[in-house]
This record gives structure tokens, C-alpha cells and sequence, in this order.
């Protein structure tokens, strides 16, 4: 059968452009043994993917011409693993495109949740949310009775950082976003104590208003200037997890650093930058863990979705941007029955 995915056509040079881009039909074989098509329904576009656009030291790049992937949720059409019938609703890499033919060994089986819907499985139930937990438990070592801030605290991650955080005994939570309503979502919503807009001439002393005691946690999804309003204001004996730099996505090779380093051995800090695929083992756990929230009521999932393939690229963009609140989903074709 005919396919439509997005392949990378060029690396971009500052923001992507739709020239970076192009769409290409494909024709798809018959699954054979062990393998599944796959009509997607939803997929994400996430940070990291513009990062993938580049080429850097260790971090695994798309090459030009290379299809685009990235998580999704799609139906079995066609199947040659009797395990996995016609009508199975699954997960699985293989973004940026309607169909996929995929082995039965690279998609997980999405259970029946009453009361979860579809999304929330590419959010707050999936890498997402993940991210957050990994990056909170066990990047940082988050304790009880502690106080974390959260950079970029309106978006995916963040929005699952903040709740988690508080899920796991923390006792203050602050953040900050990119506009007076993202504030106001904070600080209502998801019960952020205190938020502020990063669009301010002097990061360190907004931080230092809405954190006056300093934190132990940081959770950087930003990096840049924002890191170095952190590293003025974090607790002795802070710990720092790196999970995102998006204000050094459309330029890796020409970010400043944080002047301020300094503090890291001043103040005695543990920084560290982590990539969430290699915790893998904890995935299941937590999902199953996070479900719980979520029929409990403690974990909320909020996304913001764009209509079809032919935006993709649309939507991704405003992801970089900063325009959504919440994860950034792609719905491709209508829900499973």
C-alpha cells in the first residue's frame, strides 16, 4: 500500500523552515512474519527532534533524506502475528507518517484505560512523563520536604514535572513560562506555589522573588540565561538536572554558557544532563504507577493537538516557539473504535 511520510531535506540553519522539509509517498509491503502495518492516529513533536537535525558529538542525527520518527499511537490494519490481531491499538517509533510496517519486537500494547484518554498515553503516560520521574527521582534525587523549580515549566515535560514533583512529597514547586496566561495556568491549574514570565530583563530577580529561600532541585528544560539565574539563586548543596537546552536548539554550537558556572563548585552542586532512553527498564513501572495518579486524580494530562500529516511540520514549529500548552500531539487519522 502507498504511505505518506515526512523526510528531513536539508539541515536547518536557525529555526526550521518548511524547505527543511519534504513529503514523500512511499509504497509499503505486506507485513511478514513477526510484523504489523500500523495506521497511526497520533504522534508528537518534541524538542529533542531538533536537536536530531543537527550533527553532534554522540547525539544520533537524521541524515538527509532519512525518514522523520518519533512516538506514536496508531490501529492494526494488517498483521502476520497472531499476538497482535486486526484492530490492536499500539505504540511505537514510527512517527511522521500515516502507516508503518513495524515488528512486532518495536511497539508496546496500549491497555484499555476507562476514564484515561488516548493522548494522555504520549504524555504524562508515556516518554513524557518518564522524562519527569526519571529526571526528578533519579537524576536529582528528589526528597520529601524539598523545593524544586522547573524552567520551561509550561510545556510537556514541565507540566509533567511540576505535578510529579508534588506526587513525590515535594513542598514547594515554582517555574517559569513564556507568557502572563501560561502563568496563570501554572500557578491555577496545575498548582505551581509560585510562577513568573521568563520575558523579563533580569531572570535572577524574578527567580529570586518567587524563590526567596532558594530551592534543592533544579529541573532545566532551557538552559542558556535561564541556568544562570539558577545557579544564582539554588541552595548549597543543589542538585541540577539537565534535561533540555531549547534556547541553544536552532544554534547548539554557538550558545553562551552561563557565566556563573562557579557556583557549581562554590555552592557544591550536582549537575547532570540525562537522556531518558537509557532508563528504559523503569518504563513499564512507571506507566503503571502514573495510571494510579491519574484515576486518583493527583495526574493530569493537557495537551494541545494540530489536525493532520500536511501540519506536522506546522506543528512543530509552534512547538519551538513555545505556542501550546501542555504536549504538542498530531492527530493523523480518527481515534480507534
Amino acid at each position: 500500500m502507498k504511505a505518506t511520510e515526512i523526510h528531513l531535506a536539508r539541515r536547518p540553519q536557525g529555526d526550521p523552515v518548511p524547505e527543511d522539509f519534504r513529503e514523500v509517498t512511499v509504497r509499503l509491503p505486506d507485513p511478514g512474519p513477526g510484523q504489523l502495518l500500523v495506521r497511526n492516529v497520533l504522534m508528537s513533536v518534541d524538542p529533542y527532534m531538533r536537536v536530531r537535525m543537527a550533527k553532534l558529538p554522540t547525539y544520533p542525527a537524521w541524515e538527509i533524506g532519512d525518514p522523520l520518527d518519533g512516538s506514536a499511537i496508531g490501529v492494526v490494519v494488517s498483521s502476520a502475528d497472531p499476538a497482535l490481531p486486526t484492530g490492536t491499538v499500539v505504540s511505537h517509533r514510527y512517527g511522521w507518517r500515516d502507516h508503518a510496517l513495524v515488528s512486532a519486537a518495536d511497539l508496546r500494547t496500549l491497555p484499555s484505560s476507562p476514564g484515561i484518554p488516548l493522548t494522555a498515553h504520549l504524555d504524562v503516560l508515556g516518554m513524557t512523563g518518564l522524562t519527569a520521574y526519571v529526571g526528578l527521582r533519579r537524576i536529582a534525587g528528589l526528597r520529601a520536604g524539598e523545593s524544586v523549580h522547573v524552567s520551561g515549566a509550561a510545556g510537556a515535560v514541565g507540566t509533567a514535572t511540576g505535578q510529579i514533583a508534588r506526587i513525590l512529597g515535594a513542598a514547594r514547586v515554582t517555574g517559569s513560562a513564556g507568557s502572563a496566561e501560561k502563568v496563570a495556568y501554572l500557578t491555577g491549574e496545575l498548582g505551581y506555589d509560585a510562577a513568573f514570565d521568563y520575558h523579563t530583563e533580569d531572570l535572577s530577580s524574578a527567580l529570586g522573588a518567587i524563590a526567596p529561600d532558594g530551592f534543592e532541585v533544579y529541573f532545566d528544560n532551557v538552559g542558556g540565561d535561564h541556568l544562570e539565574a539558577a545557579l544564582n539563586v539554588i541552595s548549597p548543596h543543589g542538585r541540577i538536572a539537565v534535561c533540555g537546552a531549547s534556547s541553544a536548539y536552532s544554534a547548539p554550537g554557538d550558545a553562551d554558557a552561563p557565566g556563573n558556572l562557579i557556583y557549581v563548585l562554590t555552592k557544591r552542586l550536582r549537575m547532570e544532563g540525562f537522556n531518558v532512553r537509557e532508563h528504559l527498564a523503569h518504563y513499564e513501572g512507571f506507566v503503571t504507577q502514573a495510571a494510579q495518579w491519574m484515576h486518583e486524580g493527583t495526574l493530569h494530562s493537557r495537551v494541545t493537538v494540530i489536525e493532520g500529516l500536511s501540519r506536522a511540520v506546522e506543528a512543530f514549529q509552534l512547538m519551538l516557539k513555545g505556542a501550546h500548552r501542555g504536549k504538542m500531539l498530531v492527530r493523523l487519522s480518527d481515534d480507534p473504535v
